[in-house]
C-alpha cells in the first residue's frame, strides 16, 4: 500500500528539534514512522534510535524506513524503559528526542486490536500484543470500585459510578467480551441526555480502560525526565499529547525540570543548590492550523511542547 500518512504537528516537531545532520535522534513513539522519516532523511552521518512496544509498527518501519536504514536503529520497547534502551544501543547523549503520545491510527483503525468503540472486536487494547494485561481483564476482573477509580480519573467520566455498576451488573450473567457488548453497557448505564450529545457516550470509558491496560500516565514522568537527562546540551525534547491528562503530566514535569531553585522566596540565597536542567521552548501549547485539522480531524486534541537543555553558561 503507498504511504502516505502525515503525522500530526510534522513541520511543528521537525522546527523544534532544530535538527543537525550529524546529531543523534530519538523518536520514542515509532508509530507509522511519519515523524522518523522526516528526522532520517535530514541526517547525514547522524543516527536515528526508534522506539516502539507495538510489534506490528517495528516490522512496518522495515519497510517505510528502509532509505535511510542505515542510520536508522529500531528498537521493540517501551519508552519507559529510555535509559537502558540508549545505553544498549551504546548512546551516550541525544540531540532531540520526540514523543507522540498516546493510541496510533494503525491501532484505531485495526478493530482486531480493540481500541474502537466504532467496530466490534474483543476486548484487547494492548499497545504491546506481548503484555500480559488485556482490556478484558480490567473490565471482568478489575472491582467496582477500581472501574469508578479509572473511569472518573482516566476518562474524566462524570458517570463513572453508573458505569462502573453497569459493568459489574452485566458481567455476572456472563463475561462481557466484546468492545461493542462494552459499548451498550456503556449506553445502558448514560440518561438520555448524555446520549444525545456530540461524542460518543463510550469515549470516555474506552479511554479510560485503554490508558489502565498500557499503564500511559504513570511512565509519563519518569521517562520525561528520562530524556531530558539524555539530552546533550542544547538538544531539544518535543511531546506531543492528545488529552488534558497527557498534557497536565507533561506541562507539570517539563516546568519541574526548568524551574531549579526551590528556596523559599524569603531566602536572601539559594541553599539547594538545585540548577535549571531545561528552558521551555514553548510557553504555550502549539497547536494544529485549520490546513491540518481539516486533513486530518484527529489531530485536533494535539498539543506539542518542548524544551532544550540547557547548556554550561546557561546556568
Amino acid at each position: 500500500m503507498e504511504y502516505t500518512h502525515k503525522p500530526v504537528l510534522l513541520d511543528e516537531c521537525i522546527e523544534m528539534l532544530n535538527i543537525r545532520p550529524g546529531g543523534v535522534y530519538v523518536d520514542g513513539t515509532l508509530g507509522r514512522s511519519g515523524h522518523s522519516r522526516e528526522i532520517a532523511r535530514r541526517l547525514n552521518g547522524g543516527r536515528l534510535i526508534c522506539i516502539d512496544q507495538d510489534t506490528a509498527a517495528i516490522q512496518a518501519a522495515e519497510e517505510r524506513l528502509a532509505p535511510w536504514r542505515d542510520r536508522v536503529t529500531l528498537v521493540h520497547g517501551n519508552f519507559s524503559d529510555l535509559a537502558d534502551i540508549l545505553r544498549d544501543a551504546g548512546v551516550s547523549g541525544v540531540d532531540g528526542a520526540l514523543f507522540d503520545l498516546g493510541v496510533s491510527s494503525p491501532q484505531l483503525d485495526d478493530a482486531s486490536r480493540g481500541f474502537s468503540y466504532m467496530q466490534d472486536a474483543p476486548l484487547d487494547m494492548r499497545m504491546d500484543d506481548t503484555a500480559a494485561l488485556t482490556a478484558w481483564e480490567v473490565v471482568n476482573a478489575w472491582s467496582q470500585e477500581e472501574l469508578r477509580r479509572i473511569l472518573y480519573e482516566y476518562g474524566e467520566e462524570r458517570y463513572a459510578p453508573a458505569v462502573a455498576r453497569a459493568i459489574v451488573r452485566a458481567r455476572e450473567t456472563s463475561p462481557v467480551e466484546t468492545t461493542l457488548e462494552l459499548v451498550e453497557i456503556v449506553r445502558s448505564a448514560m440518561p438520555p441526555a448524555a446520549l444525545r450529545e456530540k461524542q460518543h457516550p463510550a469515549k470516555r470509558t474506552f479511554q479510560a480502560v485503554r490508558i489502565a491496560v498500557n499503564g500511559e500516565l504513570d511512565v509519563l514522568p519518569p521517562m520525561l525526565e528520562a530524556a531530558v537527562d539524555s539530552l546533550n546540551p542544547g538538544g531539544r525534547l518535543a511531546v506531543i499529547t492528545f488529552h488534558s491528562l497527557e498534557d497536565r503530566i507533561v506541562k507539570q514535569t517539563l516546568r519541574e525540570q526548568a524551574r531549579g531553585c526551590t528556596c523559599p522566596r524569603e531566602f536572601p540565597v539559594c541553599v539547594c543548590g538545585k540548577k535549571p536542567k531545561i528552558r521551555l521552548v514553548t510557553r504555550k501549547p502549539i497547536v494544529p492550523g485549520a490546513a491540518e485539522l481539516s486533513e486530518n480531524p484527529r489531530a485536533r486534541s494535539a498539543k506539542l511542547r518542548a524544551a532544550e537543555k540547557c547548556g554550561l553558561f546557561d546556568i
